[in-house]
Order: C-alpha cells, then structure tokens, then sequence
C-alpha cells in the first residue's frame, strides 16, 4: 500500500511559502502523492491553482485532489484546467471528485445544489469527451490541451451515498473515502467493487482511504483546533477528534487497518501546518 500526505493549503493562514516547502520535502520523501481538499466558502486555497504551484517545484510526487467539488464549476473549464496540470506536471495529475454537501458553498457559486449530482454526470460525461480530444458540439471545437494519459487524469469517485458510489462503474478509475475511518472506508471499498462488477468492467478499482493526523503531545488540541473550525461542531467532529492519531503507534495501526481492508493507498491530511509533520510521519514508514 502505498502512503500519501496532505498538502496544508485548507489551513486558515497558511503562507504559500510553507506549502511550497511542505510540498518539496514531500516530494523527497517516501510519500506517493500529496493529497488536498476543496472548499469554497472557506479561507483556504484552491486546489488546482495550488497544485500548479506546486507542480513546478516537485518532481515525481503524485497530485491528488481529495475531493475536488466538481459541480461548484464550469465543465470545459475544468475540463481545460485539469489538462493543463496534467501536462505541465508530466502526468501526475489524479482527480478526485465529488459532489459537495455544504449548501453555501454552491450560493457562492451561484450553482443550483438540489440537481448537483445529476449535474456531476454530466461533467464527467463531458470531460471524458473533451480529454478525448472530441469536439465539445458540432459547432465548437475541440478543447485543449492533451492531458498526458490518455483519456484524461486518472478520476476516482468520492461520497458515501448510494448514487455517489455508483458511479464508480460507469465513470471513475477508483473510489476514494474521507476521514470516517477504515470501517466506514472498508464498507464503500466493497460497494465500489460491486459497482465496477455490475458495469461489467475488468480488473478492480483503485481504493484510496483519507484520514486527518497531527502528530505531538499537542496534537489533540491543535488538530482539534482545526478540525472544529473547518467542520464546526457536533458528535461526528467529535468522534473525528477522539480518533485523531497523534502518536506513532496509532499512525501504524491506521497503515495495518487500511492494508488489511485492501487499499492501495492511504493519505494522510494534516492538521498542523508544522515542516516536522512530514519528518515525523516519514520516520513511521521507515
């Protein structure tokens, strides 16, 4: 199984500085990808703005969006923008994707959020055609440029519903799970699998877990620090914060628990925007 971190540009005050040298130190480590989150009504950064940042200063490391909120955007120029970090990162581009649950970022938007999902297939439709490098209408072009693998970045599919996993079959290359932990993981895992079967597609899907780490004796209290000011409150921030790994030994036993329910890789987001984070977490992957 292969381990992915966060890149810290969803921290509130972050400095572009710091996350060019997280994402450097990341990319000199035993990391497979960094990974990062998508919000609008929010001070953080924007996740494909960042990566293109961070794609001129890293040379292997992998880019994955975890989620990007699809639905909140313009398709051909989405379609257009993830092209271009694909190719100018030579390939490295993985996008996640989902729909979104929190209504005031599509008032933001001004997207409609009841016809979101439905929207998102569209997308998906739409920019499989235009990565294919098809003209988008009989009286418009095609858009691009030509993303690096063919057919456009790899897309896994996020969200916990019954319709959000389904499209793992007919559109994605894999399904990707927050940060609900390994049980909640293991159960999307299985249905990603059985929407892939149902498709009638060969091989399995790439599974990917997200869970949120902050390393140290105050870990806890940053970590929760954060996690309550980017989620608010309530049971489910609650448990997020009680399961929060703050030292080694739960680190390795969140790597054996999300080896054992068949991941192939397992990112860990941060919740401490500290350069010692990664040294820390490197040290556990040996």
């Amino acid at each position: 199984m292969q381990i992915g971190i966060g890149l810290p540009a969803n921290i509130p005050g972050v400095q572009g500085k710091l996350i060019l040298e997280w994402a450097k130190k990341a990319d000199s480590g035993p990391f497979s990808s960094l990974g990062l989150i998508d919000r609008l009504v929010y001070p953080n950064y924007e996740p494909l703005i960042a990566f293109a940042a961070v794609a001129g200063v890293t040379q292997r490391i992998r880019l994955m969006t975890t989620l990007l909120l699809a639905p909140l955007r313009n398709t051909a120029i989405l379609a257009k923008q993830a092209a271009s970090l694909d190719a100018l990162s030579g390939g490295r581009l993985t996008l996640g994707l989902g729909v979104g649950s929190r209504e005031d970022d599509f008032h933001a938007a001004s997207a409609s959020f009841h016809n979101r999902g439905k929207r998102f297939e569209e997308q998906l439709e739409t920019m499989k055609r235009i990565w294919s490098g098809q003209p988008l209408a009989e009286n418009v072009g095609p858009v691009g440029p030509s993303p690096v693998r063919p057919g456009g970045p790899e897309i896994l599919i996020g969200g916990y519903t019954h319709a959000a996993i389904q499209r793992v079959g007919r559109w994605g290359d894999g399904y990707i799970s927050g940060g609900g932990g390994p049980q909640r993981a293991q159960h999307g895992f299985k249905a990603a699998e059985e929407s892939w079967q149902t498709a009638g597609r060969s091989g399995k899907p790439r599974l990917v877990g997200c869970m949120y780490f902050a390393l140290g004796p105050d870990g806890k209290e940053r970590g929760g620090s954060y996690l309550r000011n980017y989620y608010g409150q309530g049971p489910y921030v609650d448990a997020m914060i009680n399961n929060l790994p703050i030292t080694p030994a739960a680190i390795q036993g969140l790597i054996q628990a999300y080896t054992d329910i068949g991941a192939d890789e397992f990112i860990l987001w941060p919740c401490i925007p500290d350069l010692d984070q990664i040294d820390q977490l490197a040290e556990q992957l040996g």
